[in-house]
């Protein structure tokens, strides 16, 4: 079944696959309590494109909830749902109904250890007591931290044996005297006496200067509370970009600190934000609240520009990608600048910033139009590409 997977619409080539073999290994590993789990009782984080979701509901799991960063991992589950006849699960956002009295959590283990550590204690805080969590991930892409981050919530955690190259986490949810022990968890007491959950330490937040701004981050964010240096980099090259605009875009905006930043330069500008990482969104929107700007700056979970019109952008910014998931590939990032140069307007301006050995100048001139090298330092080059007229 999972052969018969597919990635649409993320990006699809040869070296890019829809399952693997951690998918594979933690479906195995959790068979025999899918088979006997009771209906509502699973949860999944992380899963790529459906094979957690899809696999553990063809052995016998029920009423399944899932949780996927991603906009395009959600849409290709719901795709290979429909191509294969299964349906009985619901994508949640990272929430505590998704993890409410569940006693079976499988997680595909993320990059960040950030985002681990927020799902980990969103576990804690709501799966049923003695729930036992499975995470897997690709022997290269793991590390002792991880077991760290698991074991901060969950106490003991052990690893399997590596199968083709990969391997599983299990850890067990802590029962309530468990939580009361241990820092982190449930420790405080209410006044009638009844244990109360801590609150959460996500999202956390810091000052950035510039822009001028307090940004809130989730912990699946790219660069957290912090200024990434190619969005620095950017930020200090924003005054001539199209300067007449009276609306621009952020594609990819993650914490929204460059939508704050032309938003709190240039009053009369309406901004447009879009992700499609409901962690990026989420941390954009609280971002916005906090600088006072969530009436001029919309928010929005989206593949590229998918929900915006041709022709109706002014000026976009765009600080790719250069990696899906853990492979390097520039496909991510033409991907954006191909939906953006559909957005332009004639005469509208996109400026990128990128990792310089990408040389993304022939693709910005073929489908954008005449493109200037703004700036240039020992990593980045920012460009500006403005959108020929209409043939």
């Amino acid at each position: 079944m999972l052969a018969a997977l597919r990635r649409r619409p993320d990006v699809e080539a040869p070296n890019l696959v829809a399952a693997d073999a951690a998918d594979r290994l933690l479906l195995d590993t959790a068979a025999g309590r899918l088979a006997a789990s009771a209906p509502g009782s699973v949860a999944v984080l992380g899963d790529g494109f459906g094979a957690l979701t899809l696999g553990a509901l063809a052995l016998g799991a029920r009423g399944i909830r899932t949780h996927q960063d991603p906009l395009l991992g959600e849409r290709a589950l719901a795709a290979n749902a429909a191509q294969l006849g299964l349906s009985d699960f619901a994508s949640h956002g990272l929430d505590a109904a998704l993890a409410a009295d569940a006693a079976l959590v499988l997680v595909r283990l993320p990059k960040s250890l950030d985002q681990l550590d927020e799902w980990a204690g969103l576990i804690a805080r709501h799966a049923a007591p003695g729930a036992v969590v499975l995470a897997a991930g690709m022997v290269k892409h793991m590390t002792l931290a991880q077991n760290e981050v698991l074991g901060r919530w969950f106490g003991g955690v052990s690893a399997g044996l590596a199968r083709q190259k990969a391997r599983v986490l299990t850890a067990t949810v802590p029962d309530l005297a468990g939580r009361l022990r241990t820092p982190g968890r449930m420790r405080r007491i209410d006044s009638d006496g009844d244990p109360a959950q801590e609150p959460s330490t996500w999202p956390r937040t810091a000052r950035l200067d510039p822009p001028g701004i307090v940004v809130s981050a989730h912990g699946g964010v790219f660069a957290g509370a912090a200024l990434d240096i190619g969005t620095r980099f950017l930020l200090d090259h924003l005054a001539d970009a199209n300067p007449r605009a009276t609306a621009a875009i952020d594609l990819g905006c993650g914490t929204g600190v460059l939508a704050a930043a032309l938003a709190l330069a240039r009053p009369g500008l309406r901004v447009h934000a879009s992700d499609q990482s409901a962690a990026a969104v989420a941390s954009a929107r609280e971002t916005m609240a906090r600088a006072g700007l969530d009436d001029r700056v919309t928010v929005v979970r989206d593949d590229a520009l998918g929900s915006l019109p041709d022709a109706s952008a002014e000026l976009i910014l765009l600080n790719p990608p250069f990696h899906t998931g853990t492979t390097v590939t520039a496909d991510v990032g033409i991907r954006l600048i191909a939906d953006a140069a559909r957005v332009l307007a004639p005469g509208g301006e996109l400026r990128v910033v990128f990792n310089s050995h990408l040389r993304y100048q022939p693709v910005l001139r073929r489908l954008v139009g005449a493109t200037r090298q703004v700036a240039r330092n020992n990593k980045f080059t920012i460009t500006a590409s403005v959108k020929s007229p209409s043939p």
